[in-house]
């Protein structure tokens, strides 16, 4: 296996870590507290569970420069899942549609084709998209574990790593 393929399959798989602890932390929570939020200017379990869930495929649709309003109605899509077998199903949804797009990609357009977000003044190459989504889902994932914390559920460093 080339080198630049090693490199995305460890990538992967630290993914697919995030999602499926993801996916355990969010099948714990009781529906009485989805919309819990540990500050006023903080998103609900809820919001930020969506938020998590849609990532890959959010930020699959701003790396390959999909017009805003594209993006927005995709997040619209995912703001409306209420429940975690949903979250689950959609979760993994969008990390093999991001998957299977980098997967197409040759080794020079990994690492050398740029695409510049909507936000964004430069744009990157499609190996560090790579790398910014899998640690914008870990920051979010441990954001959903010390939700779950404040709310007293019973989960430790090992719900992190199954």
């Amino acid at each position: 296996m080339p080198h630049i393929q090693e490199i995305q399959e460890e990538i992967f798989h630290e993914m697919e870590v995030a999602i499926r602890s993801t996916q355990n932390l969010l099948f714990k929570v009781r529906e009485e507290d989805w919309e819990f939020r540990p500050h006023e200017n903080m998103r609900s379990l809820r919001d930020l569970a969506n938020h998590l869930i849609a990532i890959p495929a959010i930020d699959l649709y701003i790396m390959k420069e999909e017009p805003h309003e594209k993006i927005k109605e995709l997040e619209e899509k995912y703001n409306k899942l209420t429940n975690a077998e949903d979250m689950s199903v959609a979760f993994e949804d969008g990390y093999n549609k991001l998957k299977e797009y980098m997967q197409t990609l040759s080794d020079d357009n990994f690492l050398h084709m740029k695409t510049k977000a909507f936000y964004m003044e430069k744009g990157q190459s499609q190996a560090q998209w790579l790398i910014e989504i899998m640690t914008h889902m870990f920051h979010h994932r441990a954001q959903v574990f010390n939700y779950l914390k404040q709310l007293e559920y019973d989960v430790s460093m090992f719900d992190l790593y199954v």
